[in-house]
């Protein structure tokens, strides 16, 4: 009996772990391809490769057991997670995927199964994902400016402490997600708070219109100025890259060998590229902006933010008004809350694209958020009625 119950827990085991190293490829993968040629993508696509390395090994072990092996094209990363590895910030993504990875360290590939013979896969793969996991640490710290695990990326990381100027910004898309929720909740509140007041007259239409409008101009203004600050801001850090260079050539040739030695390039090497680069200033700034400040560019559109901020936080201050064109007194405000929350839970469920929360919880949240707003407006509206 013992012989029959222990396969079939490290079947289970590796079923598991299969599944896990499919999804955790595809999700290294979708990051890999936004992170492009930099030093971070390289090692997220050698993460991936070694995913798939597990992967085989899993396969090979169960087709061992006499176990059908799955088809891989059968597992695939929601559309939540797609989108998280696509637009979530970086090192949101990282921290996430190295919790996951710790998770298996810790737990998947450490817990005995019973099968000798499987253990010992799953203790070779438990070794390398320490590695993995270990690789995505030094990503998080390289990118907060910390010290790191290892001597290269520790003198590194020492260098870029000292330089505290560098910063880095959200993509518009957020903003509008953003802008969304603030004028829905805003504007519902309004809405609410002017149903309870006049009983749902035409006073809510014309409140919550120019509510809308107000608050949909206020955050296209904030966008505007706030994108511009940052991209005066990635201006200046370029300009401060270029002083530094001229003014402590020693330490940018330094930064220069140890993100070679970081790409695999023996010390020597690395010391003799970074001595050829110190000669052009220009070209010296082109191979180590990018990897030090993430890119050359001098931030984001001011107008594009400025327009998805606008429009996206109008539409959202809109969603509480529009029943009003049609319906007025209790038809009215009930359709107006029904819609207003419905609206809250798509809008916050959408946040977990950049938050990595649970869509679920993240949109119950916002619901839970909107119908305190929209009872505390409505019951100061209903004590200080009019008309």
């Amino acid at each position: 009996m013992a012989q029959q119950t222990t396969p079939r827990e490290a079947v289970e085991r590796l079923r598991q772990a299969w599944r896990g190293e499919v999804q955790a490829r595809q999700m290294y993968l979708l990051l890999a391809e936004r992170m492009g040629d930099s030093r971070r993508g390289e090692i997220i696509r050698a993460i991936a490769d070694a995913e798939a390395s597990h992967r085989q090994r899993i396969e090979k072990r169960l087709r061992e057991l006499g176990e059908t092996v799955p088809d891989p094209s059968t597992v695939s990363l929601s559309v939540i997670q797609r989108l998280q590895a696509r637009l979530a910030p970086v090192e949101t993504v990282i921290a996430h995927m190295e919790a996951a990875e710790e998770l298996e360290i810790t737990d998947r590939y450490k817990r005995p199964t019973g099968d000798a013979d499987t253990d010992a896969v799953l203790e070779e793969i438990r070794v390398e994902e320490q590695g993995h996991s270990r690789s995505l640490e030094s990503m998080e710290v390289a990118h907060r400016a910390a010290p790191a695990p290892s001597s290269v990326q520790s003198r590194l990381n020492r260098i870029l402490g000292r330089e505290s100027w560098h910063r880095t910004g959200a993509g518009w898309i957020s903003g509008a997600i953003y802008g969304a929720n603030d004028g829905l909740a805003a504007v519902f509140g309004i809405v609410a708070g002017v149903s309870g007041a006049t009983g749902g007259s035409s006073f809510v239409l014309t409140a919550g219109l120019f509510g809308a409008i107000a608050s949909g101009l206020s955050m296209a203004t904030g966008a505007f100025l706030a994108e511009r600050s940052e991209s005066e801001v990635a201006a200046a850090n370029v300009e401060r890259e270029r002083q530094e260079i001229v003014e402590h050539p020693d330490e940018e040739k330094e930064e220069v060998s140890l993100f070679y030695q970081l790409k695999g390039i023996d010390k020597a090497m690395a010391d003799r590229l970074a001595e050829q680069l110190s000669g052009n200033p220009d070209a010296l700034l082109k191979v180590h902006g990018p990897e030090e400040l993430g890119g050359l560019e001098s931030g984001g559109n001011p107008v594009q933010s400025a327009i998805a901020a606008g429009v996206s936080t109008f539409i959202g201050a809109m969603v509480p008004v529009l029943p009003f064109f049609w319906l007025h007194g209790t038809p009215g405000v009930v359709t107006a809350a029904i819609v207003s929350l419905i609206a809250h839970f798509v809008v916050g469920a959408s946040k977990a694209l950049f938050t990595l929360r649970t869509w679920w919880s993240a949109g119950l949240e916002m619901t839970v958020a909107g119908i305190i707003v929209g009872a505390v407006t409505y019951a100061i509206g209903l004590v200080v009625k009019v008309g």
